[in-house]
């Protein structure tokens, strides 16, 4: 039996409807970036950025190792003033055969050893990146709203090349780096509106930078 020509319409609008909002709930399921508070700095996560892949990922399977720098910005409601501002250095290499990522974290201060994290998937590799990073909020004001920025990009033999850190070959790494001369990639940036007296605390952090 023919359906009632209202039915139809009402069917029709119903799917466009939906049509319409599902966009919208997934661009809102996908957080680009996550921000919490331990009551001294803020910490960052990223689940949706994803670096381990592409470009970079060919270059590791080839056998180089992959340099990262990363940036993390704090600035005043009204975007105009940077009130901090932390940098992070990351060296990603991959085993082939147990198909498994390391990463080594630069320490920015003199007398900061490097970090290591190895056996990582992709995903805990990236994780471990981001959510190293760790910048102080001494002073802020718990009920101002402020905005964080983050970014990512390859690097470059020049980004390693003051670094003197014991433990870990930075001639040898410059020399890797250089073995391709490879365009520099970027993600980013990634922003958060952020009130310190509205921000979740962590039950607990690794290896951090700030």
């Amino acid at each position: 039996m023919e359906r009632p020509a209202r039915e139809s319409r009402i069917s029709r609008r119903s799917w466009l409807l939906a049509g319409l909002t599902a966009p919208l709930f997934s661009a809102r399921a996908a957080e680009p970036m996550k921000v919490s508070f331990d009551g001294d700095t803020l910490h960052v996560a990223a689940p949706s950025l994803h670096f381990l892949d592409g470009k970079p990922l060919e270059r590791l399977k080839d056998g180089d190792v992959v340099a990262y720098v990363t940036q993390l910005e704090l600035l005043d409601e009204s975007r105009t003033l940077l009130l901090r501002q932390l940098k992070g250095r990351f060296v990603v290499s991959y085993a082939l055969w147990e198909e498994k990522f390391s990463v080594t974290l630069l320490g920015n201060s003199p007398g900061t050893p490097p970090r290591v994290a190895e056996g990582l998937s992709a995903a805990s590799a990236e994780a471990w990146c981001v959510e190293s990073l760790a910048l102080s909020a001494t002073g802020l004001a718990p009920n101002l709203f402020y905005w964080l920025r983050f970014q990512l990009r390859t690097g470059t033999p020049r980004d390693l090349t003051e670094d003197s850190r014991a433990g870990i070959s930075i001639p040898g790494l410059i020399e890797l780096l250089s073995r391709k001369n490879t365009e520099t990639t970027q993600w980013g940036p990634l922003e958060a509106r952020v009130r310190l007296a509205d921000l979740p605390r962590p039950a607990g952090r690794g290896p951090r930078i700030g």
